[in-house]
């Protein structure tokens, strides 16, 4: 039998589905890697095995793989397996595609009425020695981090009451707790937000639950030292439109924007909601500080969705270098009685910024993220909005500073993740980013490490690759120490 995807965006371009599980050991490499680049750098890729129920599905519907590479003595080694989610275990028996439009169980065939649809395809999260692969649908799944075979579903040991948990955790550099909800937790279309925290075991010891404004796509959210923020944007939802097999988002223009401020180890009771401009949206957030009574909330804000399939459903019409917006300081100011927020430019439009660990949650001087330079040449079609990325930028958000790294005509850039530099080593790190290349009608894929503070330098080294690559999401290092005493898979060498 012939498999036959859709000739829509989400399935061509660097979006072609791979479709491969391998194993790669001792990469070629062009330069040098440092030693201290010692452990795995994680990544997220939606890739499906099938072809969709319907032809508008979106890249967002691809099951997810958990791809690693493994630094070791300045050798690489690459591995990618698909998360064997319910949903996949159920279509790999039936042969064929059995769940319907992104996030519309009501489109699904009738024999996986009670099958758990998330796909797991968006952010692998390392916390207290487990890999766990989490989108914000449905609950994670835990990876063995040597193998990377699937243990199963996670739940905190059954503690977890949430449907859902969010793909963007935020881990506080000093105490190791997690922090981090779940939106839609008491099911489909529900106003419900649940904010956990997990301590530096891994253990659940709280999880409240609040009412957002309204039931929104709620893709990430912020800590300072003392607060928790929740942004919410106005791309929601309800129940009707779904029964009616339609799509699970429509953004509104004309719905206000909020943040809702808690005591990050208070009470959900002692939320306060500030009103932002309406109709924005932001899916990330570089970071979030506190100083003197004013919360500083740094995020990608555009003026409305960046999805094209979700403006198309929405019937906006708008297409996509037409959308304005930029890296924003919103300032919130705890000491005020009004409800408003000031806004900041610090930076160009981009998106998928990266700080360092150890300035998370706390006033930072430098930072990353991606951004699309159209004097480099169209960028190569693919990802969730279309485009892909092809350039990055270091920004230092006090001075206005911006260093850049621009890819030649026919290259893209995927998030990076930075490594630290060894306690007592001069530098501040690397970044790892895969690279995707365009060589006629096929692609072909690198590794790049890059110096953190000197980005237009360009890589110190390059990492080839065999295969081709599938646009990931997003990734995490994980250092080898932590690898090696992982609560999955034993200690020793992964491999």
């Amino acid at each position: 039998m012939t498999l036959r995807f859709p000739d829509t965006g989400h399935f061509t371009g660097l979006n072609t589905p791979v479709r491969m599980e391998y194993d790669i050991r001792e990469l070629s490499v062009e330069g040098e890697i440092p030693r201290d680049i010692s452990g795995a750098f994680f990544r997220a890729v939606p890739d499906p095995v099938y072809p969709p129920l319907h032809e508008d599905d979106v890249v967002l519907s691809g099951d997810g793989m958990i791809s690693r590479f493994l630094f070791e003595d300045g050798h690489v080694d690459c591995a990618i397996r698909y998360v064997h989610t319910k949903r996949f275990l159920a279509e790999r028996a039936a042969r064929h595609s059995l769940f319907g439009r992104y996030r519309n169980p009501f489109t699904d065939d009738p024999s996986v009425a009670q099958t758990d649809r998330t796909v797991a395809n968006t952010t692998p999260v390392w916390h207290a020695g487990r890999l766990l692969m989490t989108k914000e649908d449905g609950r994670p799944y835990e990876i063995n981090p040597h193998t990377l075979e699937t243990v199963g579903p996670f739940d905190f040991d059954g503690k977890l009451r949430s449907q859902t948990m969010t793909a963007h955790v935020r881990i506080d550099p000093q105490s190791q707790e997690m922090f981090f909800f779940g939106y839609e937790a008491g099911g489909l279309c529900t106003r419900d937000i649940a904010y956990c925290i997990a301590d530096r075991d891994g253990v659940l010891r709280s999880e409240q639950w609040f009412e957002g404004p309204y039931c929104a796509m709620t893709h990430d959210f912020a800590i300072t030292e003392r607060y928790a923020l929740f942004p919410i944007f106005p791309t929601v939802t309800d129940l009707e439109t779904l029964r009616g097999g339609g799509a699970h988002w429509q953004h509104r223009q004309d719905l206000d924007s909020w943040v809702g401020v808690m005591p990050r180890d208070g009470d959900v009771k002692e939320m306060r909601w500030f009103r932002g401009p309406a109709g924005v949206s932001a899916y990330h957030v570089m970071n979030a500080f506190d100083v003197d009574g004013k919360i500083h909330l740094d995020l990608c804000l555009s003026e409305t969705n960046a999805f094209p399939f979700i403006r198309t459903d929405s019937k906006i019409a708008r297409e996509q270098w037409e959308i304005g917006g930029g890296f924003i300081r919103w300032t919130l100011d705890m000491n005020a009685a009004e409800d408003t927020i000031q806004a900041r430019p610090l930076g160009p439009p981009g998106d998928l910024p990266r700080v360092r660990d150890r300035d998370q949650g706390r006033p930072y001087a430098s930072s990353w993220y991606l951004s699309i330079d159209p004097k480099a040449g169209p960028p190569l079609p693919g990802g969730p909005v279309g485009a892909a990325f092809n350039c990055l930028l270091r920004i230092e958000p006090e001075t206005g500073a911006i260093d850049t790294l621009t890819m030649p005509p026919g290259m893209a850039i995927n998030e990076p993740v930075h490594v630290p530099a060894a306690a007592g080593t001069a530098g501040d790190g690397w970044l790892l980013a895969t690279i995707d290349e365009r060589h006629g009608d096929t692609y072909r894929s690198e590794l790049w490490v890059i110096e953190a503070s000197a980005v237009a330098a360009g890589p110190i080294a390059k990492v080839l690759l065999p295969v081709r690559l599938r646009p990931q999401v997003h990734g995490w290092w994980v250092p080898m120490k932590e690898l090696q005493a992982s609560k999955v898979g034993g200690t020793g060498r992964p491999g």
